[in-house]
């Protein structure tokens, strides 16, 4: 039975540990946008963090949820039909995801006919910095015990920066992030410089739109679509140029689009990485239900903050990810 809703969301500001540093940015605090909806009985959270990289902020996402909410909602919305930028569809989805749950007593993942997640082992995300900064990274990462890590790349000396990383770091598990930053003459050399390091995965080495290259040479490792993967629509120009793609909630516009998404991929033939924009556990716990079945998981957005909320997800000394209660989500 469709409910009327209420609600509001705001921004909110959430410290790093330490200096999240990418090809095309560095920041030592995240903006989010919390969302909460009520039918008078039950609420339901979600979250999202609007990016720069697709002209979204979380002013603009804040403004148009409230907009949206004061024109009244209802709890069968067809989210992928409103006037929203995708990381605005996202909370706004996860939110409703979480609140039907409550409203049927149920988990998100009995709604959704899924099984139930198990803990779920992510990368930990180094910074890009330089081959120093980067092993020494790595070491102390390691001696922590964690054993699956993403380097960020940045182009120029990629090569430099994972033969240290490898070096310092000899048997973890190793996938790399150029985050759009290589040129095409960087394209072949530096793949097989990742490849005889034992990188097992290559994210978006190429500008999204730019990247018709890779269908035209061999892939000496696993390639995955970034930010040239945003929905389902996407999927039928990237099967020959890309091995994989990295479904994030933020950028194909919630859960129920990344499942859909996670479907066309497979449908495929292509492999699926579940990932993750800066954020807390909130923003993590809906994209576990795809991360499940995933062969990689990037959800390490709660181990970058210097805090995170309350009911959180807990990583175990293998930094795998407890199952979300539903005091936090869904």
């Amino acid at each position: 039975m469709s409910r009327s809703l209420t609600g509001a969301a705001r921004t909110e500001d959430w410290p790093l540990r330490e200096a999240f540093v990418i090809s095309r940015s560095s920041r030592t605090h995240v903006g989010v946008v919390y969302l909460e909806i009520t039918d008078g009985l039950h609420t339901g959270r979600g979250e999202c963090q609007p990016n720069s990289r697709y002209d979204d902020t979380p002013e603009q996402v804040v403004a148009a949820l409230n907009a949206l909410l004061a024109k009244g909602l209802n709890s069968d919305a067809d989210v992928a039909g409103l006037d929203l930028s995708p990381a605005g569809k996202n909370a706004l989805d996860c939110a409703l995801w979480d609140l039907r749950a409550k409203v049927a007593g149920k988990r998100a993942w009995e709604l959704a006919g899924l099984p139930a997640p198990t803990s779920i082992a992510t990368v930990f995300t180094l910074s890009l910095g330089t081959p120093e900064a980067m092993a020494a990274a790595a070491v102390r990462a390691v001696a922590d015990g964690k054993t699956r890590l993403k380097l960020k790349l940045g182009g120029a000396g990629d090569d430099a920066r994972v033969a240290a990383v490898r070096a310092a770091a000899p048997h973890a598990r190793l996938v790399a992030d150029a985050n759009e930053a290589w040129t095409p003459a960087m394209l072949v050399p530096y793949m097989q410089a990742l490849a005889d390091a034992g990188v097992e995965l290559l994210e978006q080495p190429l500008p999204a739109g730019a990247d018709a290259m890779l269908a035209e040479v061999a892939r000496p490792l696993p390639v995955c679509a970034d930010e040239s993967c945003h929905t389902l629509a996407d999927i039928a120009g990237l099967r020959h140029k890309y091995d994989m793609v990295n479904i994030k909630l933020d950028k194909c516009g919630g859960l129920t689009n990344a499942l859909a998404l996670e479907a066309a991929a497979r449908d495929a033939g292509m492999g699926i990485m579940v990932g993750c924009m800066l954020g807390t556990s909130l923003a993590m716990a809906p994209a576990m239900l795809v991360a499940a079945r995933a062969e990689w998981a990037d959800i390490d957005g709660p181990l970058l903050l210097a805090r995170d909320r309350d009911h959180n997800l807990s990583f175990d000394a293998h930094y795998c990810a407890s199952v979300p209660t539903a005091a936090l989500w869904g």
